[in-house]
């Protein structure tokens, strides 16, 4: 072995894999499809409807996953009780937060949030392609009102990655390309 191959051998003993291929496959994904209808708007036509349907794809495939994949891809694993997200935001006010290997309750509540605005922004811009809703300017209104709150939670949710990076010392947008957190 070369002197490299001990130090990435080091890391690894000292790191471990936290989130599975599809989750960080459909983390990225997810995120761009999103970027990709957002940016395109309603100007976008077909191209930003396959974005659309992409993102609900990616949704549904989520929701499986959450059900039968890998122990911290599963939602059994990370969706905190009311109670536990309201003592985790106390310990975050206080500096006492402690550190998750998986999803902290805080982002747990995130992704169940971005989860719900996609699907709903989804369905509503699936709506306005079908006869009974095609020229009802409401949907139309509430799908962009949906998309809007949509993006605010993504900046929400990054601003949540910084702090929690910076907070517990550890590179949590580095974790989501590698699969890999630092051991406890």
């Amino acid at each position: 072995m070369k002197p490299s191959d001990y130090d990435v051998a080091a890391l690894r003993s000292q790191s471990v894999r936290v989130w599975d291929p599809l989750v960080r496959v459909f983390h990225w994904s997810l995120a761009g499809s999103f970027f990709a209808a957002y940016m395109l708007g309603e100007d976008g036509g077909a191209l930003h409807q396959s974005f659309g349907y992409a993102a609900l794809g990616l949704v549904a495939f989520r929701l499986l996953w959450g059900v039968v994949g890998p122990y911290h891809a599963r939602f059994s694993s990370f969706v905190p009780s009311i109670g536990s997200f309201f003592a985790y935001a106390n310990d975050i006010r206080a500096h006492r937060e402690k550190r998750y290997l998986g999803h902290n309750p805080a982002g747990a509540m995130m992704i169940l949030a971005l989860l719900a605005s996609i699907i709903a922004t989804g369905v509503t811009g699936w709506m306005m392609t079908t006869n009974a809703f095609h020229d009802a300017e409401w949907i139309e209104d509430i799908h962009e009102a949906l998309a809007g709150g949509t993006l605010a939670l993504v900046g929400l949710h990054v601003g949540g990655v910084i702090f929690s990076s910076l907070r517990h010392h550890e590179n949590l947008v580095k974790a989501m390309f590698t699969g890999r957190k630092r051991a406890e």
